[in-house]
């Protein structure tokens, strides 16, 4: 195992060959390269092509003599090269004598294809660009500790494959869904980041405070309001790929900072928005994966047919036995949950949490880690839903509706409530849970009711967490593991 010795010794021996270089006429760090071809798309080109430029860094390079082999890399793949003493004549010294793995180059030279039948500039030209003083880590092992990976993303990517393919495919998908949305009529649109009112969603936002204004802000948690905002000015449909930040727990499927994709459409309501939402679904999954079926972490999870429908209180009734409906308060749930043994594991303080987080709590609880195959679940009590519109048969319920992948909700959908008075009213009980000491509420946003009152189109939207479709289409175990660069502990 190397010692931080070594790897001073190495950069040291690194850094003496810079003079060296500046002597042979290269900068050690060119300005530019003018390419014909990255590394992946010179690696199809036909044998004969002269002319051919590419650019990259060195991954690998070993020498026969008068004859060397070295791969260059970027992220669109690797291509080999060829370098011959008989043509590159003092360069090929100079090859030998100052570049290293990890250096970037330049290669000007003509395709061929090696008696191994791998695809090869044989160069004619060689430019040097930019001398790297730290060694990469070894080839074989690569980078084996998960945080290491975590913490230097950049060398997991030089070294990993399979990390540079799941990173390309995020791009990928996200490009599927904004494709898929603008051609049916969605409007991308921004939202703002810092905002004078945590509202959106049901979640502890972060505080900071803005300098110049002399206010506290909060980073926004969701961009809901705001894109309802848009709606009731005449947008018709309209997303956003969010960034979005909550200060609570982190695990496998949950990140403080992540990607939240929110849409919205005047007119339509939540069996609209249901329907459309399996259609996209499909959509993606055909495109990127090439069929309906995908294996998460040796699990099978199947997309095609029809999905099913549950709504909240039947799925509760038929994992325990708990029929939410008969328990109007915080107090009786608790009392029948309690006797049918159930323990919740969370940091919530559940003395001072309503019946909605209650219910939420035992939903998930008993029911969502069982849900693997998408699954719709509906009609979630009121008390969880503090901007979603009242069912018209039931009251107690709301027009809500999730999706539910691999237990993980995916989806988060509402027929949206655009009552101003109804939304008063709720948001005075979400501030009466506040002051009881119940965290997991709304704060009453009273320029987001005013642009209620100007009057708002019947709307269906949702959210959805970006990074847990990624991890599930990319088969990732983590979330941190589909975050090029996510949040981290400094290190000592």
């Amino acid at each position: 195992m190397e010692t931080q010795l070594d790897l001073n010794e190495q950069m040291k021996i690194r850094l003496d060959k810079i003079p060296a270089i500046r002597e042979a006429g290269y900068h050690p760090y060119a300005e530019r390269f003018e390419r014909t071809h990255r590394p992946g798309e010179a690696d199809k080109l036909p044998d004969g092509m002269t002319g051919v430029r590419v650019a990259g860094r060195i991954v690998s390079l070993r020498y026969f003599g008068k004859l060397a082999f070295g791969h260059l890399y970027d992220v669109s793949g690797k291509v080999q090269f060829a370098a011959q003493k008989t043509v590159l004549n003092e360069q090929f010294d100079d090859l030998k004598r100052l570049v290293d793995i990890g250096d970037f180059i330049g290669i000007e030279g003509e395709m061929i294809t090696t008696k191994t039948g791998e695809k090869t500039i044989n160069a004619q030209k060689i430019f040097f660009l930019t001398k790297s003083l730290r060694s990469l880590p070894e080839k074989f092992h690569g980078l084996t500790d998960p945080e290491l990976r975590l913490r230097k993303r950049y060398l997991d990517l030089i070294m990993s494959e399979e990390s540079r393919e799941r990173f390309l495919k995020r791009t990928r998908i996200i490009k599927t869904i904004r494709d898929f949305l603008d051609e049916n009529g969605f409007t991308e649109i921004d939202t703002p980041v810092l905002t004078n009112k945590a509202t959106g969603a049901l979640a502890r936002p972060f505080l900071t405070h803005h300098n110049a204004l002399d206010i506290d802000i909060y980073l926004r948690i969701a961009p809901e309001t705001y894109l309802k905002r848009a709606i009731a000015g005449g947008f018709d449909r309209v997303y956003e790929f969010a960034r979005s930040f909550r200060n609570e727990g982190m695990d496998a499927s949950h990140l403080p900072d992540f990607t939240l994709l929110e849409y919205y459409c005047s007119y339509w309501n939540y069996v609209d928005n249901m329907n459309f939402t399996e259609r996209l679904f499909k959509h993606l999954l055909t495109t990127i994966n090439g069929g309906l079926d995908l294996t998460y972490e040796g699990r099978e999870i199947a997309f095609g047919g029809e999905w099913p429908r549950y709504s909240f209180r039947d799925l509760i009734l038929k994992d325990c036995g708990i029929d939410i409906n008969l328990f109007g308060s915080r107090e009786t749930l608790m009392k029948e949950i309690d006797k049918n043994g159930i323990r919740f594991e969370t940091d919530v303080e559940i003395d001072k949490a309503g019946r909605g987080t209650i219910i939420d709590l035992l939903y998930k609880k008993v029911s969502r880690p069982q849900l693997i195959n998408p699954t719709f679940i509906t009609h979630h009590p009121l008390d969880l839903s503090p901007l979603a519109r009242k069912n018209d048969e039931n009251p107690l319920v709301v027009d809500r509706f999730q999706l539910v992948v691999n237990g993980w909700e995916v989806v988060n959908a509402y027929s949206e409530l655009v009552d101003p008075i109804d939304q008063t009213e709720r948001f005075k009980q979400q501030a009466e849970a506040r002051a009881h000491g119940d965290r997991e509420t709304m704060e009453v946003d009273n320029d987001f009711l005013q642009c209620m009152e100007f009057g708002m189109p019947p709307i269906s939207g949702w959210g959805m967490g970006v990074d847990r479709i990624v991890a599930l289409l990319t088969n990732a175990s983590t979330l941190r593991d589909v975050i090029l660069f996510p949040l981290m502990r400094p290190e000592n």
